[in-house]
């Protein structure tokens, strides 16, 4: 029987970025709030420190940062007709765990998305018709906008210090910025990374063909910069270990580094790690949360009681405590109805390799994980005609290679054999010698897409594994396939012999590494029939849950997640002090 602690105002549920921010948010507004994180406890020291964080093996083969598989794994499946197995080694993406969550191991990329994200469904019908759209896509309005976000996303950059070049302020285009960025309030809080040599490369060629190259917005720090809530970060030293680790100069914008240190002087915020929880409780009615009940660090059952409750864990595992907790009603591809586990989207991502003589040396080990160059000519349904195409969505180009770590960056050219002296002596060859360009594209919800709970296969707790169903549909492969394209038009002109695509191809599996950038399954909407939490990310069903994360997109967009997830962080959290607390209840109407 778990044992029953006193009542709390609030409950944040994983205590990574999201956690964090509105655990901050909600002790400044005077609430004691309890914070649950399933993982240990971590900090840039000792943590973080030399020589063991640059241990490839450790962290990029093992997964050290990585959610435990053997406790809680998910199991994974094409279609329906197949019967899903678990994952026992993550590869496509990379679940994070312990304080600070997945922004501890992340790259630092942070683009916002366009208001054609937010608006896709409405935008694609007006300008190609009722019919562009296929059937088998899902996508839907996000009840949100850019200007209505803006100053949700101007806070959340100067909280990161993003460094990068502005190129839209307040409707003026701003040269060297992205000219296809929405208008933004002012520019960003520092200036952009040194630009790597394979990346002025991507520049020259871009510019030539007629494209407008602008440098990579980052978390990866420029110059030394302090946030609003007083916590210095430092400048970027080009180590090349950023995604799948935790950085040790303080140079990347994570919670322990913007946030975490004020957030735990705070006597209102009690913090506590190696907490599993199981589930969310509810009241008789099922329409009230009361607390939640988890397993502590001593393998005791506790009950945790809170008037206020915030699930803002890992995107998959927002929509696992949904449909454990019984909230919500999840999604049946047979039927179109249902709503938790909906619209699960992923990246399509793909790249051009670009393999060049001894005489140019790129040195990918001189990398962050955010300096590039790139161009968003092809990212949006309205920068380009999809109209004789047959697709929507789109992707990013650039030269953004993140790493060159020596275990997991050997390219090699076509016909090179795949082991053996021969492979070896190409590695040898072309490591120093290759530009890769990388193509970020956009995910498109779909009927047969969906998130539920495996009936076979639980986890160490005897609670059912997250079931994920998925393939790339039709519209995202043609996609991949046309910019790609592109992208290899540019390799060829960036001078090196040979240019090789790689587009994304079907069928999806989940031993390839492809992005952390998993999206849908709680999205968000103005209809509860195709939605689970409303515009301010306040629960259809139990309003005084609030569940907030990528879960929250309807579809995914070509740009990565993370900013476009803080500001609807900050957006939630304005919504949960200046209304939800004033007058508790639903803040949008059913």
């Amino acid at each position: 029987m778990a044992t029953r602690l006193a009542e709390v105002d609030a409950i944040v549920i994983g205590v990574g970025l999201v956690g964090t921010m509105l655990g901050r948010e909600l002790t400044r507004a005077g609430l004691k709030v309890v914070g649950l994180e399933r993982g240990d406890a971590r900090f840039t020291v000792p943590d973080f420190q030399s020589p063991q964080i640059h241990d490839e093996l450790r962290f990029s083969v093992r997964k050290a940062l990585m959610q435990d598989n053997t406790k809680e794994a998910m199991t994974f499946r094409n279609n329906s007709n197949q019967t899903a197995l678990p994952i026992r080694r993550w590869g496509s993406f990379l679940p994070g765990t312990g304080l600070g969550g997945s922004a501890v191991h992340w790259n630092g990329q942070s683009f916002r998305f366009h208001d054609h994200d937010f608006k896709q469904r409405t935008l694609v019908t007006e300008r190609y018709g009722k019919n562009f759209i296929p059937a088998e896509l899902t996508i839907q309005d996000w009840d949100v906008d850019t200007a209505t976000l803006e100053p949700y996303l101007d806070r959340f950059e100067y909280l990161l210090g993003v460094s990068g070049k502005a190129g839209n302020i307040k409707g003026k285009l701003i040269e060297g910025g992205n000219p296809f960025e929405d208008p933004r309030s002012r520019d960003y809080p520092t200036p952009p990374m040194k630009e790597p040599y394979g990346s002025a490369i991507f520049r020259k060629a871009a510019t030539e063909l007629g494209y407008h190259p602008y440098p990579q917005p980052s978390s990866n720090m420029s110059q030394p910069y302090t946030n609003p809530e007083g916590l210095t970060l430092s400048t970027c030293m080009f180590c090349g270990y950023c995604e799948r680790y935790g950085c040790e100069h303080y140079a990347k914008s994570s919670p322990q580094t913007i946030l975490l240190p004020v957030l735990l002087k705070d006597k209102n915020f009690i913090l506590r790690t190696n907490c599993q929880v199981l589930r969310i409780n509810l009241d008789k009615s099922k329409k009230h949360a009361t607390g939640v009940t988890y397993v502590d660090s001593n393998g005791r059952e506790m009950e945790q009681p809170a008037k206020l409750l915030i699930l803002g864990a890992y995107a998959l595992n927002n929509v696992r405590m949904m449909l454990l907790s019984g909230i919500g009603t999840p999604y049946d591809p047979k039927s179109g109805k249902g709503v938790v586990g909906r619209n699960y989207a992923y990246q399509t991502q793909s790249a051009v390799q670009v393999y060049y003589d001894r005489k140019i040396n790129i040195n990918p080990f001189m990398r962050s994980g955010a300096n590039g160059t790139l161009i968003s000519d092809y990212v949006s349904d309205l920068a380009f005609d999809h109209g004789p195409l047959g697709f929507i969505g789109g992707a990013y180009i650039g030269e953004i290679m993140t790493h060159g770590r020596p275990i997991e960056f050997h390219p090699t050219p076509p016909g090179t054999p795949t082991w053996g002296a021969d492979w070896k002596k190409a590695v040898a060859r072309h490591y120093n010698h290759t530009s890769v360009v990388l193509l970020s594209g956009s995910s498109m919800a779909s009927t047969r897409n969906y998130l539920d709970l495996d009936p076979t296969y639980k986890d160490a707790w005897g609670l059912p594994l997250l079931r994920m169903t998925y393939d790339f549909p039709e519209n995202d492969l043609k996609m991949s396939a046309y910019v790609t394209e592109k992208a290899l038009e540019i390799g060829k002109a960036m001078g090196g012999q040979p240019a090789v695509a790689l587009p994304r191809k079907g069928p999806y599996n989940v031993t390839q590494y492809q992005s952390t950038h998993n999206t849908g399954g709680t999205v968000m909407g103005r209809d509860p029939s195709t939605s689970v939490v409303n515009r301010y990310l306040q629960s259809w069903d139990v309003p005084n849950l609030f569940v907030i994360g990528a879960s929250n997109f309807p579809q995914n967009g070509a740009y990565n997640p993370t900013v476009t997830v803080g500001a609807l962080a900050y957006w939630a959290a304005d919504a949960i002090v200046t209304k939800y607390l004033k007058s508790p209840g639903p803040l949008v109407p059913v």
